[in-house]
């Protein structure tokens, strides 16, 4: 009968801990959406990225991607964001689509501009850069290695 009260007790003082942990990793993760001003942006491409990613300036996450859709008239992609209510983003500001790394997830890397007016809550980022993928990149370094040029490479 003692053997099944430690064994109780022990997994009670195993699962106590569990759950510590997993609160703590929840918190400091900051996996949680930011609470904010809502902005919009269109992107001719955004690679994968996806709702719930982080929005982040110098790398500090300021906000999070509520949404993204296609617009049906200029058939870009647009893209909803919540931005902290203390982050205030000037009008010249630009927004990238940016990747954690090879492997990694997709992000939106905001550049703050130097305007002396801000973009109000609602409002749109016109400057954006498009998500450019390894691909890409590595096609543009061949086609640059290749000597190639608009006209056939002559």
């Amino acid at each position: 009968m003692s053997r099944n009260a430690v064994e109780t007790v022990l997994g009670a003082v195993v699962l106590a801990v569990a759950a510590n942990f997993a609160y703590f990793a929840y918190t400091a993760a900051e996996v949680k959406a930011v609470k904010g001003y809502d902005l919009n942006a269109a992107f001719y491409k955004i690679g994968g990225l996806s709702k719930g990613s982080d929005v982040r300036i110098n790398g500090i996450k300021v906000g999070t991607v509520l949404n993204h859709w296609l617009d049906a008239k200029t058939y870009d992609a647009r893209v909803t964001m919540s931005i902290s209510p203390d982050v205030k983003l000037p009008t010249d500001s630009v927004a990238t689509i940016a990747s954690e790394g090879i492997l990694g997830g997709k992000y939106v890397r905001l550049e703050p501009g130097k305007a002396k007016t801000y973009v109000d809550a609602g409002g749109a980022l016109t400057k954006t850069r498009d998500f450019r993928s390894l691909e890409d990149q590595v096609g543009e370094i061949i086609f640059l290695a290749t000597g190639g040029s608009e006209k056939g490479g002559k």
